[in-house]
Order: structure tokens, then C-alpha cells, then sequence
């Protein structure tokens, strides 16, 4: 079973700048919403590095469980691929599937094509309300298994040989798991990850900047260096069943024809992530410690990181993550680790999106601190990235703190018409009326302005 990490340090946390009480009472009047906008055409991405070090991370990703049980062969389907759908279908998830499909063939060569659901199918992909899926996987926010052709199927089988990724020779069936009752956009994130890892890549690595195959869910979207990934798992000159050492001679070649490019760029290498790291990050980001523990093992992940000599984005996202579990702790410490943070990923063009939620987290707190033209400023370079990311949530979330700033330089006409296009996004990104109603409030509270106000009600 390889799955997709609950995204624990979630963008609500850029409330925990407002004081307490007030984000229910703020922005209360959002009553209609506009009409849920989506994406249309992807932004499609090159890979930079060079073929040797993407061949590296080719054998990691396809040669090592997430849990660093190593697989003795390559698999995949050979043959067409079919893929349909079982379940409750969520708003847009078809027309984000088929979208998906067409990246797959389109970018990564495959011959893939959605079928009924009446039909047998090579993966199936099927719904679950969300409170039965995590029952079976606590941490899990989608998963994908071998060998089972739905629900039923995985639950009779989870805990055989016959969903033992480490006894698979050839991929025939596969089963991906996902929520019905979330956002839209998070059922496309799951469906990106889960399909492109029930055809190709089963691990993920935190060294990755330019990818969906890092657990730290910054990529949304399968990338352009996905898609290579993709597209040499399914060339000619692989098939199921060859060993690393035979897939890592035939590499180089495949690389050089497919991406010629990466036969000019030279890649900086990259020290091997220690499990001692993750087994930090793990606890940082997992539920079932209290908020202190977490934020101790981001302090000693970030304490790792360094002693370890990492200036890449893994010491990034440990002072990311010990940045958002101080916020309503220390928010001095909390800072430090964003401005920290968000250098390092300044240094990397493939980290914009990282540094784009760093700068989430910024511009809230110069609009908390009513310094307005600064939080627009910050916002305003960074919306194209987020943008190109496909990632509505962080861009709903740009775009409301911009309306807050907006208003607070008494600029109302022009903060009205920018909530209304907010509010579209954020229904793709947050899913529900009411989830999007309580993202706006909390970030209409860190309106200086609104608090001021709130505090003169509760005065009176």
C-alpha cells in the first residue's frame, strides 16, 4: 500500500495569527458564492537537473518502498492501461481524470484510456467517505494497493501476501482509495499522486524539489520531471521484472534520447536523507503527538539538518515546519524559521512553490501588523507561481489576504470584485460553503481594522 500523507500543517494555520474569538465573528456577511472556478490547461514543466542525477533518483524512487523496503524488481503494466471509477464521484473528479489521462498519454507516452465502470479495468479508483478510509489507514489521505480491484477486495486481502508490494513481478490490477467528501482539489491531488504511483514510482523522496513524489505535498500536480519519470518507466528498452543494476545500464541512454537536455546540466549531489530525519519530520507532522512534541521534533529535525551540513530544501521545510507549529507558540521563533526558510528555498528556481507558502505566511503576518503595502506586494509576486502550481487553495488564500489588504487602504471596490474571484478558487480548494465561509472569516480577522472593530463590540 503506498499512500498519500494527510497535509498536517494545513493553511488555516495563518489564523493562528488572530487573536482568539474573533474569526467567527469576522466577515460573517459572505453569504453567496460565485461559481467554483477550475483550472483548464495545465502549465506544463521541464525538468533542470542533469540525466545523471535524475537517473539516481529513477532507481530510488522505482527500487524502495516509503518505508525503505527495497523492491528486487521493476514493475509495471505491460500493454494498455484502462482506469475507471467506482463510487460516489465528487464534483469536477471526472473532468480532473480525464484531464489526468490525457497528461499521461500526452506527456509520459502512455497508452491509457478511462473506462465505464461496468467495465473490468487495470486500476480501479474508487470513493470512500473519508471517516472509513482513514479507519482502515489512520494517516493516509488516499492510498494505492496491488493485486485488488476495489474496497471490499482490499479489506478481505490488507494484510496478506497478496498487497505485498515487495511479491509484485507485474502490475495487472490496482486499486486507489480516495475521499468522497472532501475539496475538489484535494481528490485531484490524491488522483495525480495515487494514479501516477499505481503505474510507475512507488516511493517518495524528501530530497526531491521538483516533484509530487516528496511528502512534503508542496507539488500538487505531477510535474514535468514526473512525467519523465513516467515516460522512461514505460520505455521500450525497460520491462517488468529487470533488476536495478540492469535498469541503471540501460538509463543513461534512455535519458540522453528522452530529455537531451539533461545531457548539458550539471546537478550538485546530494547527500542521502538519514531515517533519523524523517523519523523527526514523521513525528512533527503526525496527529497523535501533543503540539509541544511536535514542535520539539521539528527543533531536532531542523538540529539534524544542520549537523548533517543540508542547506537544500530539506533544511527548508524542517524550519517550515517548526515555523508552523510555533506560530501560536512563539511567534518570534515561528518568523525566524519562515524568513530562514523561505531564503533557502529563494536560492532554487524549482522551489518557488515552497517559497510561495512561506510567503503565504509573510504577508499574513505584515497585514496582521497593518502594514498593508507590504503583505500586496509579497502577495502580488507570488501569485503567478501558485498559479502555474494549480494549487487553488494557496491561491484563494493569496488572493482573500489581499482583499483584507485592500480594505484596509480603503480600496473597498477593488477589494469587492477581488473577493468574489478568491471565493471561486476557494471552492475548489476548500470544497464546502461552510469551509470556505470559515477560511474567509479566519483571514478577514487578521484585519487589523476588523479587530478594532470587534474589540469596540465587545467593549460596549
Amino acid at each position: 500500500m503506498i499512500a498519500r500523507t494527510i497535509a498536517l500543517l494545513g493553511l488555516a494555520a495563518v489564523t493562528a495569527c488572530a487573536p482568539a474569538g474573533q474569526q467567527d465573528r469576522a466577515r460573517s456577511d459572505v453569504l453567496s458564492l460565485p461559481p467554483m472556478k477550475t483550472f483548464a490547461k495545465p502549465h506544463v514543466t521541464r525538468p533542470t537537473r542533469s540525466n545523471e542525477s535524475i537517473a539516481e533518483d529513477f532507481l530510488n524512487l522505482s527500487f524502495m518502498l516509503e518505508s525503505g523496503r527495497p523492491l528486487p524488481v521493476l514493475t509495471r503494466f505491460e500493454g494498455p492501461v484502462t482506469i475507471r471509477v467506482l463510487g460516489q464521484t465528487p464534483p469536477g473528479m471526472i473532468g480532473d481524470l480525464d484531464r489526468l489521462v490525457s497528461r499521461f498519454r500526452d506527456e509520459a507516452g502512455i497508452d491509457i484510456r478511462r473506462v465505464g465502470a461496468d467495465l473490468p479495468a487495470s486500476i480501479t479508483v474508487e470513493t470512500i467517505p473519508r471517516s472509513e478510509l482513514q479507519r482502515a489507514v489512520p494517516q493516509a489521505a488516499c492510498f494505492v494497493v496491488p493485486r485488488v480491484t476495489g474496497w471490499d477486495d482490499f479489506k478481505r486481502n490488507r494484510r496478506t501476501a497478496v498487497t505485498d508490494w515487495t511479491t509484485l513481478r507485474l502490475r495487472e490490477k490496482m486499486a486507489i482509495f480516495i475521499p468522497s467528501d472532501v475539496a475538489p482539489q484535494e481528490v485531484r491531488d490524491c488522483l495525480h499522486e495515487e494514479v501516477a504511483q499505481a503505474l510507475g514510482p512507488l516511493n517518495d523522496l524528501y530530497s526531491l524539489t521538483d516533484s509530487v513524489f516528496n511528502d512534503d505535498n508542496f507539488h500538487t500536480v505531477l510535474t514535468g520531471f514526473d512525467m519523465l519519470i513516467l515516460r522512461a518507466t514505460y520505455d521500450d528498452q525497460l520491462h517488468s521484472g529487470m533488476d536495478r543494476a540492469t535498469v541503471a545500464a540501460r538509463l543513461p541512454a534512455i535519458l540522453s534520447r528522452l530529455n537531451p537536455r539533461g545531457n548539458h546540466h550539471k546537478t550538485a549531489p546530494r547527500p542521502p536523507t538519514s531515517r533519523a530525519w524523517i523519523a523527526e519530520i514523521e513525528s512533527a507532522l503526525g496527529p497523535r503527538n501533543t503540539l509541544a512534541r511536535r514542535q520539539e521534533a521539528a527543533k531536532r529535525a531542523v538540529t539534524l539538518a544542520r549537523s548533517a551540513d543540508w542547506t537544500d530544501n530539506r533544511l527548508a521545510f524542517s524550519l517550515f515546519a517548526l515555523g508552523r507549529l510555533s506560530l501560536g507558540r512563539d511567534p518570534e521563533l515561528a518568523l525566524a524559521s519562515f524568513l530562514q526558510a523561505g531564503a533557502l528555498y529563494s536560492t532554487n528556481p524549482e522551489t518557488r512553490i515552497h517559497e510561495a507558502h512561506i510567503a503565504m505566511q509573510l504577508a499574513a503576518v505584515a497585514l496582521s501588523s497593518g502594514q498593508a503595502e507590504i503583505a500586496i506586494d509579497i502577495i502580488d509576486a507570488n501569485l503567478p507561481v501558485v498559479a502555474d502550481a494549480e494549487n487553488a487553495a494557496l491561491l484563494a488564500t493569496l488572493l482573500l489576504l489581499k482583499v483584507e489588504a485592500l480594505d484596509l487602504l480603503g480600496r473597498a471596490a477593488a477589494a469587492e470584485d477581488l473577493r468574489r474571484d478568491s471565493l471561486g478558487w476557494a471552492r475548489y480548494g476548500f470544497g464546502s460553503d461552510a469551509e470556505v465561509r470559515k477560511r474567509a472569516s479566519e483571514i478577514s480577522a487578521l484585519n487589523p481594522r476588523r479587530r478594532l472593530a470587534a474589540q469596540i463590540t465587545d467593549a460596549s
